[in-house]
């Protein structure tokens, strides 16, 4: 099933399902456990994203190679998948690390669901120089590039002027539900507001692993926006953008969460400190 033909429901763009081919799922047992869990909090498409390496881009033979494991193990989660849970759309995209900024992103096994979007991370949470150089060289390529986890970056100014940069560019924002209750500690947790206090993502994923002892937090955030009175920012995050994004479409802009302005001054305040 494809992610247009899914029923309603949220969609997620960032998970490591595909078992034994990176840290996330170890075996087809343990991605199906993990697809069940998403299913329960309302998931119905799912674009899953091993890792990827962006130097391989620039070395044909060993860019098929990966993508040939990929396929193969992507293929037996599939059809186990179709079978356990039929009306969930499920395919295979990428996180693309740039271990080098000159990536070729030509070949649709790289993309979101062979859509023109790719989701990319820039190397060990840090934040390297040029990166709207980087943005905008893949811009050319005719790519959008959706930007993982945004939030737990290191390398910030107080104004995250960098990201208003990025999004100059044209780069969307991916934002992990994890972030927002704490996952990755406070100061992540207070840029993650900040970044939507500001407009800036376009979208949650889970970015789960595919291990049974790890958390989804999707039910724990849709608490958050509810108390926020931001149904309609969650919706745009978490249905409309993801499914969007998963058919090769342009998303919309998604309007600042406001919400308690004292709660995310309290919340913004852990960063500076």
């Amino acid at each position: 099933m494809r992610p247009g033909d899914s029923p309603p429901g949220l969609a997620d763009l960032h998970s490591h399902l595909v078992p034994g081919v990176d840290d996330g799922a170890a075996s087809v047992e343990d991605a199906l456990e993990g697809i069940g869990r998403m299913v329960e909090a309302g998931v119905t498409s799912i674009v899953t994203t091993p890792h990827l390496d962006g130097s391989l881009t620039r070395d044909s033979k060993r860019l098929g190679e990966r993508l040939h494991v990929l396929d193969a193990s992507f293929a037996d989660l599939a059809a186990a998948a179709e079978e356990s849970f039929p009306g969930v759309s499920l395919e295979r995209g990428c996180e693309i690390m740039l271990d080098r900024p000159d990536v070729d992103l030509s070949n649709p096994g790289v993309r979101l669901a062979g859509t023109t979007f790719a989701l990319i991370e820039w190397p060990r949470l840090q934040i390297p120089p040029a990166t709207s150089a980087v943005l905008r060289a893949i811009r050319e390529q005719e790519v959008h590039a959706l930007i993982a986890h945004p939030e737990r970056y290191a390398g910030y100014d107080e104004a995250l002027t960098v990201i208003s940069l990025w999004r100059e560019e044209g780069a969307l924002l991916q934002m992990n539900y994890g972030s927002l209750v704490g996952r990755y500690g406070p100061q992540v947790r207070a840029r993650a507001f900040h970044l939507l206090e500001a407009g800036w993502v376009d979208c949650l994923s889970t970015d789960f692993h595919g291990r049974p002892a790890l958390g989804l937090f999707i039910e724990e955030v849709r608490e958050i926006f509810a108390e926020l009175d931001a149904e309609p920012a969650w919706e745009l995050l978490t249905e409309t953008n993801p499914r969007r994004i998963a058919r090769g479409e342009e998303t919309l802009a998604v309007p600042p969460v406001e919400g308690d302005r004292g709660f995310l001054a309290r919340l913004w305040s852990l960063f500076r400190t």
